[in-house]
């Protein structure tokens, strides 16, 4: 099974978007995210206060890597992949 998880942060430092509203509960809880909904937006979405470097290294004890990191104006995207 292959899992892709997509991690988005404004700031070098936090908040980081960890998931969607479709996203692994389980996992999100692990992470210590919240859900939100920001007004204007008709999706939730989960974030965490925690810098994108913390974040990274819990995913990675629960085995995802990264595969690929892009800049998109003042926003960072990491994609992760678990086998």
């Amino acid at each position: 099974v292959t899992h892709r998880l997509c991690c988005l942060s404004l700031q070098e430092v936090g908040p980081t978007m960890v998931g969607d509203e479709h996203s692994d509960p389980a996992l999100m809880s692990f992470l210590g995210a919240t859900k939100r909904n920001m007004l204007g937006n008709h999706f939730w979405e989960y974030y965490v206060n925690d810098a994108p470097r913390v974040v990274l290294n819990k995913l990675e004890r629960c085995g995802y890597r990264v595969v690929s990191m892009t800049g998109v104006g003042q926003t960072l995207v990491w994609c992760l992949h678990k086998e």
